[in-house]
């Protein structure tokens, strides 16, 4: 889902999620597909979760390669779009589909994707707030990126205003609830119709 939802936002061209202005823009510059550079930059922000001493689970390295090979596919698959009729809901839809994303990952709870790791592990180490490591690396990248040829646009905007909101709310429409008193128990009495029977 972060896949598809990052490769409709390209398809809009109306402006990427800040991380993405950095893919395309070295995407651009080496040739490489924007998947295959997504690999590669959190590959090497994994790198930078060393000295950081922060621990990947396998949310994290899944991240790494899942999301860029899904990128790519979907950008085989969902042509290019002209006109605002077809390029604005391009955006809404990739914008959403982030969030349920968002929410869908976080509950999982498999560890970070190695972007997340990173803002955590220097709000650890600096005794900054998360606010401000989350804009500091976000402002850097986006800069970065659109020095490099990334599309910075509106829909870059609209998902920096709202992908916290959406977040939020999935996190709470796929939230787990406990077991009851601790437990792990999830279903009580027996089944009706098994279809096995001793």
């Amino acid at each position: 889902m972060y896949g598809a939802s990052s490769a409709l936002l390209v398809r809009s061209g109306l402006g990427l999620e800040p991380w993405n202005v950095l893919h395309q823009g070295l995407a651009e510059r080496t040739g490489l597909s924007i998947g295959v550079v997504s690999i590669v930059v959190g590959a090497a922000v994994l790198l930078l979760w060393i000295p950081l001493r922060q621990r990947p689970g396998l949310g994290t390295v899944s991240n790494v390669f899942v999301v860029g090979l899904a990128m790519d596919g979907t950008l085989a698959l969902v042509p290019d779009a002209s006109g605002l009729a077809v390029r604005v809901p391009l955006l809404i839809a990739g914008i959403v589909l982030n969030g349920a994303a968002t929410g869908l990952y976080i509950t999982a709870a498999f560890g970070p994707g190695p972007r997340d790791g990173l803002m955590t592990g220097l709000h650890r180490r600096t005794g900054r707030s998360i606010r401000l490591m989350r804009t500091a690396v976000e402002v850097t990248v986006v800069v970065t990126g659109f020095l490099l040829g990334g599309t910075v646009g509106v829909g870059t905007v609209l998902y920096a205003v709202s992908i916290g909101p959406l977040a939020q709310l999935f996190l709470r429409v796929f939230a787990v609830a406990p077991a009851p008193d601790g437990g792990t128990v999830v279903a009580t009495g027996s089944p009706r119709g098994a279809i096995l029977r001793p």
